[in-house]
């Protein structure tokens, strides 16, 4: 009886879990992507960041830790090696498209001035969407409209500036990646620490079909959007 019961269990239990990752989806957002703001270490060669993270694109991006470990930085505020965030207490995994490996690709959609993307995502009812942001040059209004397949809604929110830091209670924005050193575009440190990507957390209609999701920014503030998931209701 005993090993009927730890049969089942284990099925069960393996199942569950199966279940339960299988719930969050990466949304690929390729066709979007115009920008390149983090500098990478490709065999052992920095390939700098193209259009980074400040100055409309401008000045400043983020280093991956071998990137700025190979370019002699003391113990580097910076991004990860592996794009893929872990979950915790606020957002599931989310992955950005920045990469060691794949060196000479966009890896993020860049927004200076008024401008609006959209993007499809896998038809079905979520019940949440997580968007990864930076704002610039101070915060960015936007708008995001989820179309479904029955209706849409839209809903305002103002991306804070990324040097400031967002409060444990915030309903919509928890940090991605938190207290980054920024470069310039000769790959050197310009700041040591203090820099976010941030993530705005988004409640769905549970009830609709989600087809796509569009982002309109106002004028004010540069903005660069780093990824989307969402997790299946």
């Amino acid at each position: 009886m005993r090993s009927l019961i730890i049969s089942i269990f284990l099925i069960f239990g393996f199942t569950g879990a199966k279940a339960q990752h299988r719930r969050v989806i990466q949304f690929n957002i390729d066709k979007i992507l115009n920008a390149r703001p983090v500098t990478v270490l490709n065999n052992n060669r920095l390939v700098s960041w193209t259009k980074g993270i400040d100055g409309n694109g401008l000045g400043d991006g983020y280093l991956t830790r071998s990137a700025a470990l190979f370019n002699g930085d003391n113990n580097p505020h910076a991004l990860p090696d592996d794009p893929l965030f872990a979950e915790n207490d606020f957002h599931p995994k989310i992955k950005l498209h920045y990469s060691n490996s794949g060196s000479n690709r966009n890896q993020a959609c860049a927004i200076t001035g008024a401008g609006e993307v959209e993007f499809n995502v896998p038809r079905g009812k979520y019940s949440s969407i997580f968007l990864a942001l930076t704002s610039a040059e101070g915060p960015s209004a936007i708008r995001v409209k989820l179309e479904y397949e029955q209706d849409a809604t839209t809903t305002a929110f103002v991306v804070p500036d990324y040097y400031q830091d967002i409060k444990p209670d915030d309903p919509d924005f928890s940090y991605l990646a938190h207290d980054l050193a920024k470069w310039g575009n000769k790959n050197n440190m310009t700041e040591k620490d203090h820099h976010n990507i941030d993530l705005l957390k988004i409640t769905p209609n549970p009830a609709w079909k989600l087809k796509s999701i569009r982002i309109s920014k106002s004028q004010p503030g540069y903005l660069v959007f780093w990824a989307a998931a969402g997790i299946r209701n």
